[in-house]
């Protein structure tokens, strides 16, 4: 037997759901925000907040609204802009999807990353990835709401700027499932269906329960949930991959290598 440190989800920012929660799994490694192009950056701090916060709104927007019926005039009315301003920083409604979408995958692809770079062996660090797509869903549940009508009404077209990213957010965790076969780690599982069996049931967990059922007294996003979701996930890796028994046993308080603060974890396998 061996004890997962726990994974502290911080308090998120401003118009994100709040849940400072603690899951188990390794301590969070810190995920570096690639650096702006030059030419951005010369626009100066406000351009660049201003930027900033388009996207967050336009998120929001994208995923209540859906594409179609969604506008720029919505987007800069809550941001707090004219709407012909929009276009300083986003020709039309494609190209503000498309870095709406780019920058979802290429954050995603970042935790992702350090997930698995964390120093421990390659069943866990598949855990930590884990760990780290339920985190990052509960820090932005726009983007199960975004991936959920994706999947229902997009086309290729319309994702096609974004399509690398994604394309390499399925290829990092896909390489590691591969490399873990090839040593005998994981069962022969079609990495694909490994990863969208993960994925799926969260975002249907975060954007699905709400719309199917209103009325039910259930919070996916509240912190028992998204515990439980948690837990209920790495049970389903275990069993898919064969790396466990497929249950979540008691848990114990230990502090976490990188920050020292009382965590939960999970003494597994």
């Amino acid at each position: 037997m061996r004890a997962r440190p726990g994974l502290l989800i911080p308090a998120t920012i401003s118009g994100r759901h709040d849940i400072g929660h603690t899951f188990s799994a390794y301590p969070q490694v810190e995920t570096r925000v690639p650096k702006q192009p030059r030419e951005a950056r010369e626009a100066g701090p406000k351009a660049e907040r201003t930027r900033t916060t388009i996207l967050e709104v336009a998120e929001q927007v994208f995923a209540d609204k859906g594409y179609a019926a969604a506008r720029l005039e919505d987007v800069a009315a809550r941001v707090g802009i004219r709407r012909a301003s929009m276009v300083y920083y986003f020709r039309d409604k494609q190209e503000l999807y498309d870095a709406v979408l780019s920058n979802i995958f290429g954050e995603l692809l970042d935790r992702h990353q350090a997930a698995l770079g964390i120093p421990a062996p390659l069943p866990d660090r598949i855990e930590a990835v884990i760990d780290a797509w339920v985190g990052y869903v509960a820090e932005r549940p726009p983007v199960a709401r975004l991936l959920l009508r994706e999947a229902a009404d997009g086309s290729p077209e319309r994702v096609a700027g974004a399509a690398t990213r994604a394309a390499e957010v399925l290829s990092t965790i896909t390489t590691a499932i591969k490399q873990g076969q090839r040593d005998g780690l994981f069962h022969p599982i079609d990495p694909i269906h490994f990863i969208l069996t993960i994925v799926g049931a969260t975002v249907f967990f975060v954007a699905g329960t709400p719309r199917i059922v209103p009325d039910w007294p259930f919070d996916p996003l509240s912190p028992e949930q998204l515990q439980a979701h948690h837990n209920q996930l790495l049970g389903i890796s275990r069993r898919l991959l064969g790396t466990g028994a497929g249950t979540v046993p008691a848990t114990r308080t230990r502090k976490t290598a990188s920050s020292g603060r009382v965590a939960v974890a999970t003494a597994s396998r």
